[in-house]
């Protein structure tokens, strides 16, 4: 049943027998259900024989019993296996994987719900704990375990992390749906440059080059920065439409909050012309993960009463809305010292995204109004004078800075005719007012668990320099 090197151990007392006294063969017994540790604290099978599978995390043995901790990653919490000492062995200890069989009791003891009474148990796969990276009862900081990427994820910290993250994940496809947004899968691989900021990662197969005419595509392609302009196409046809999923930037950095690759949350949405109308959905998607905190909490490993706490707060309050001039009047008035200039047509860094945060009593904040030379072609021209502006919206939120970004589209095909020629098709058949936004993922979670560094919030980080595993 298991391979070779497995270790079965099991009480003498415990030979399977028919009501007859003839011992009868494995297949004409029930097998014990199988549980996933979450399930088990859910008491439904008290009294009854199951199985778990997991690794251990942590390992006791006494004179007359042994005690172990399993955890299948299902949960935060360990369920607790009690076995005669009988069944100690070389291969039973910290970080192997096993499978025990037993009944599952009622715990006399306050911490834990239920205890599994082990009647066996088989060592699937051995750990040496010398060599393990992870030391049983140590705590081992996010920054330590981010250089064991393959095993990170056995941690309480960083599985709690990915469940966060799995939870979020499907929160925020929740909202949309029950908000009357159609799922679009936007490319990968594209032949524009949608931010236009030339942070392009080129895509080409070995041996070619796209000056040959028998280049793969024919034309020079790029892994996508955003799939708004395909959302774009889209909300021709669809009102609400959005996006999820992986994007890529050719920057330069090993900043705290920046990746070369991470997921974004992109929508767009038709028949609108305000940017309220822009900021209400974005809010309401950016609760949808964090106001269920009875879901997160359980999952959490880094204060999970603080963040409540910091969450709820934020969640409560109305995000204050800003313009780009009023921040930079906010700015020049203060007595912060910046590294970067402040002067009105400067692009905000995250030193003063920031200090604006923290400024509004940090809650995220909606910068609106940008100087139009600041955003992309496609954001809706204000046609204010003398200060020109674009209709766009930024998200700054606390500990990160900037988390998404977005504006009202420009439709108006005379003002587009002269700054853009390829993209007056989308503009001439049937076109409609429109907005949207991208958010990124990363930097959200950053924002609702209080995490310092985005590596620390997505499985396998991609920075310059570094692309392990």
């Amino acid at each position: 049943m298991f391979p070779a090197v497995t270790r079965a151990f099991l009480l003498s007392s415990m030979t399977p027998v028919c009501r007859s006294g003839v011992t009868v063969r494995r297949y004409c017994m029930k097998n014990p259900t199988k549980l996933r540790v979450s399930e088990a604290f859910l008491d439904a099978q008290v009294g009854e024989k199951v199985r778990i599978q997991g690794w251990v995390r942590s390992f006791r043995p006494q004179k007359q019993n042994l005690f172990l901790h399993v955890n299948d990653g299902s949960s935060l919490k360990s369920l607790q296996v009690i076995a005669p000492a009988a069944m100690n062995d070389p291969l039973l200890g910290f970080g192997c994987a096993v499978e025990v069989r037993g009944i599952l009791k009622k715990s006399p003891h306050s911490k834990q719900p239920v205890e599994l009474e082990a009647e066996q148990i088989w060592v699937i796969g051995e750990c040496n704990p010398v060599d393990f990276p992870f030391k049983i009862k140590e705590r081992h900081s996010l920054e330590y375990i981010r250089q064991f990427l393959h095993l990170r994820c056995r941690t309480n910290a960083f599985s709690s992390l990915l469940r966060i993250r799995s939870e979020a994940t499907a929160a925020v496809h929740s909202y949309f749906k029950n908000n009357g947004f159609l799922l679009v899968h936007t490319p990968t691989i594209t032949s524009n440059d949608c931010e236009g900021a030339g942070e392009l990662f080129q895509v080409e197969p070995p041996g070619t080059t796209f000056a040959n005419e028998g280049s793969f595509f024919s034309v020079p392609v790029y892994l996508t920065v955003s799939g708004q302009l395909h959302l774009e196409v889209m909300s021709g046809a669809f009102p609400r439409v959005y996006t999820f999923g992986p994007t890529f930037r050719a920057e330069n950095s090993q900043s705290r909050r920046h990746l070369a690759e991470f997921f974004m949350v992109e929508a767009e949405i038709s028949f609108t012309e305000s940017i309220e109308d822009l900021t209400k959905v974005w809010k309401s998607a950016f609760g949808a993960a964090a106001s269920d905190f009875t879901i997160i909490s359980a999952y959490i490993f880094l204060s999970p009463l603080h963040l409540k706490d910091t969450l709820d707060d934020m969640l409560r309050k109305s995000f204050p809305v800003i313009t780009y001039t009023e921040a930079i009047d906010i700015l020049k008035r203060s007595s912060e010292t910046f590294t970067f200039p402040t002067d009105w047509g400067c692009d905000l860094m995250t030193e003063h995204e920031k200090f604006l945060v923290k400024h509004c009593g940090n809650i995220p904040v909606f910068v609106t109004d940008y100087p139009h030379d600041l955003k992309p072609f496609y954001a809706r021209d204000n046609q204010d004078h003398p200060k020109h502006t674009a209709a766009a919206v930024d998200l700054l939120v606390p500990g990160v800075g900037e988390l998404s970004g977005g504006s009202l589209r420009e439709e108006r095909l005379d003002l587009l005719r002269s700054r853009l020629g390829e993209y007056l098709d989308l503009r001439r058949f049937g076109s409609v007012p429109h907005g949207g936004f991208g958010l990124g993922f990363e930097r959200y979670l950053q924002c609702i668990l209080g995490v310092d560094n985005i590596k620390d919030v997505i499985p396998f980080p991609r920075f310059s320099h570094s692309c392990l595993l």
